[in-house]
């Protein structure tokens, strides 16, 4: 008696089953052969992708870096010796100190570093008519005077040329002094007393000593340090 109900489908082969029967078609050999090729084109992208072995100049210092600066710190002190020592300039400090005499001093000295290095101002002084917070050139002659005396500009060997000129004692009058004589005011160079006279010949002549705040290469310092030296 035939059955009229449909055949069943055959169970499905497992795993193993289906490769050991691909591997038995395909045959040993092909297998062989196509797990070389796998391993030789894996073996091919390892090469290419892999980092390179480091090389012996690649692990050298490269100029300019860490070696270059650590040669440059025992280097830097030499630069601050090389710095030049300040000048000295003489200064003669004269009449109400305690040791008056040609003393040495670093250059950009005031007057009050004058008086300390003759040993201070000495009793009797008169302190009100001497600048001591302007500067001394070299060559300069500070003096302080004693209460009641005038001050005075001492008599100094001045001149452009090397001759001899001797600047008159007593306050310089501004309208009639000579370049010898205004060169013999303190701080005041051949530059200075150029600007004086030409100040004195363009705008005529001096109504007050302020009036020296207008000549070129007079500062307030400066002007202080004259006044009580110069009379119009």
């Amino acid at each position: 008696m035939v059955s009229d109900l449909p055949d069943r489908p055959a169970p499905p082969q497992s795993v193993v089953v289906r490769a050991r029967s691909w591997a038995q078609w395909v045959g040993p050999g092909r297998l062989v052969a196509t797990a070389v090729v796998v391993l030789a084109v894996l073996a091919g992208g390892y090469w290419l992708v892999k980092p390179p072995t480091a090389t012996t100049e690649s692990r050298l210092a490269y100029a300019g870096t860490t070696a270059a600066t650590s040669a440059a710190g025992p280097s830097s002190p030499a630069t601050t010796s090389t710095t030049p020592t300040p000048t000295a300039i003489f200064v003669h400090v004269a009449g109400a100190v305690q040791a008056p005499g040609v003393y040495t001093l670093v250059a950009g000295a005031r007057v009050i570093d004058a008086v300390q290095a003759a040993g201070g101002l000495a009793a009797g002084s008169n302190a009100d008519a001497v600048n001591l917070a302007a500067a001394v050139a070299d060559g300069e002659r500070v003096y302080v005077p004693r209460v009641g005396e005038a001050p005075a500009v001492v008599p100094a060997l001045v001149g452009s040329a090397g001759g001899a000129e001797l600047a008159a004692s007593g306050p310089v009058d501004l309208n009639t002094a000579t370049t010898g004589q205004l060169e013999a005011l303190p701080g005041v160079g051949p530059a200075t007393a150029a600007a004086i006279i030409d100040h004195r010949d363009r705008q005529g002549p001096f109504r007050s000593v302020d009036d020296l705040a207008d000549v070129r290469g007079i500062g307030p310092a400066k002007l202080e340090a004259l006044r009580g030296l110069v009379v119009v």
